[in-house]
């Protein structure tokens, strides 16, 4: 247990649903948050609340995962993409707003958005332990909780200015639902160049599905409209260790073995960065909806 209730989650208390009562809100019982009706969620003594129940999430990073994500983020090589996203989430968003990050990871992206906004309170959703011990430190003023995205969120209805979702799983239902009718939901995945040196060295890395922004599109036109869509796009230089690091953190690193990257030979010194990164708009709420 944590020798002390984290600050940054008791400034984001209002915004949490008990995952089980699904209406009920969640109040602090010394180093844990418990319901009216008595169930009871632990608080990890890294600073992150506990809230998944029933089965394992299976889709968050794994201890490698997540180490090499922390270590590849920490170079600063992704810093041009944090800055478009913490560009497109404070447009036109008050200083004294909420944001939740889906899929939040170490919370680095969380992180440069609260630093453009210097009111606003944070929160990140993610299930991997390993990553949740870095996002609840990643800022001051950001909360972090495990849960899987592909559920409903334990947030009540319409309390985020901002949701992100930064190279993670969508569910467009639940984003809705999360943001207020005024809210913007920004949303960042791989273009078609993305890691193209490395995708050509490593060919077992998982390649960029073609149709991927038509699924994008068809998963998210029923609740949202595209606002505006920035492409960044550099070319980054990579030590052996970033390279190792880039590739392990990549969806692909479930499916590389050692002889996977052995057998490609020396990584490439430099890579292309490549990424869309689109603000919708929510469509307005149906009658019943």
């Amino acid at each position: 247990m944590p020798t002390s209730f984290p600050p940054a989650l008791d400034l984001s208390l209002d915004l949490l649903r008990c995952p089980t009562c699904r209406t009920r809100s969640l109040h602090r019982d010394r180093s844990a948050l418990r319901c009216p009706a008595g169930h009871t969620f632990d608080i990890a003594r890294h600073g992150y609340a506990g809230l998944l129940t029933g089965a394992r999430a299976t889709s968050g990073d794994d201890v490698a995962m997540a180490q090499a994500r922390e270590r590849f983020l920490s170079t600063d090589t992704y810093a041009p993409i944090r800055k478009a996203v913490a560009r497109l989430a404070a447009d036109s968003t008050p200083e004294q707003a909420t944001v939740v990050d889906v899929g939040c990871g170490t919370g680095y992206y969380l992180a440069g958005v609260l630093d453009q906004l210097p009111g606003a309170r944070g929160l990140g959703l993610d299930t991997s332990v390993r990553a949740l011990r870095s996002a609840a430190r990643a800022h001051e003023r950001a909360a972090a909780v495990a849960w899987d995205v592909f559920r409903p969120f334990p947030l009540a209805d319409g309390v985020a200015e901002v949701v992100l979702d930064v190279f993670a799983p969508r569910n467009p239902v639940e984003f809705h639902r999360v943001l207020r009718p005024t809210g913007r939901l920004i949303v960042v995945r791989p273009a078609r160049r993305h890691l193209a040196e490395l995708r050509g060295r490593v060919s077992a890395m998982v390649t960029i599905d073609p149709a991927k922004e038509q699924r994008l599109h068809r998963a998210l036109d029923p609740y949202f409209e595209a606002a505006v869509t920035d492409q960044v796009e550099y070319t980054a230089p990579l030590t052996g260790r970033e390279a190792l690091d880039l590739v392990g953190m990549t969806p692909s690193a479930r499916h590389l073995s050692r002889a996977d990257l052995s057998g490609a030979g020396p990584l490439p010194d430099h890579v292309t960065v490549s990424v869309l990164a689109t603000a919708y708009r929510p469509r307005c709420r149906q009658a019943g909806a």
